[in-house]
């Protein structure tokens, strides 16, 4: 086992590498995969020592169930967005800055949460503070900041809460 981990200092890493090369490379063959399995292999391995303590998640199978709630919003973001630039002038839009409160403790769910945020069109993550407590959002388009935090808690908060903590 051992052995395992010291090759394969992160399995789950090197597997999305994996298959994110094998996306990139928009084919499959056997040398895509095999050079794909070297990438996922060789590059954990280069950057075990920058984490020492690799994220646990408690409930893998709820990973699935958070990347389609965030696909989903990402595309209805999309729609958002583009209806909002294209059909409301500019007077109408109500730009803000929100902190959302963070009751995560693990500093990747943490991470995980502020990339979903900027991943999300119309929204970016600008800043977390010193005691990870919030992160400050700025949107495109808020007219009720409390409504978008209450979304943000309880679309990908509390899913992140369910996978690593």
């Amino acid at each position: 086992m051992r052995m395992l981990r010291a090759i394969f200092p992160h399995p789950v890493l090197t597997v999305l590498l994996t298959l994110v090369w094998l996306l990139l490379v928009n084919r499959f063959s056997l040398n895509s995969l095999l050079f794909g399995l070297i990438l996922g292999t060789v590059l954990p391995w280069l950057t075990s020592t920058y984490w020492p303590d690799a994220p646990r998640l408690r409930h893998p199978l709820r990973v699935a169930e958070y990347v389609v709630v965030v696909l989903w919003d990402i595309v209805m973001a999309n729609i958002a967005v583009a209806r909002l630039i294209l059909l409301r002038p500019d007077h109408s839009r109500s730009p803000g800055w929100v902190s959302v409160p963070v009751d995560l403790t693990d500093t990747t769910a943490i991470a995980v949460l502020a990339n979903t945020i900027t991943m999300t069109p119309g929204t970016v993550s600008a800043d977390l503070t010193r005691d990870h407590s919030a992160i400050l959002v700025h949107f495109l388009d808020a007219p009720d900041p409390e409504s978008v935090r209450d979304e943000i808690k309880q679309r990908y908060e509390r899913r992140l809460k369910e996978i690593f903590e």
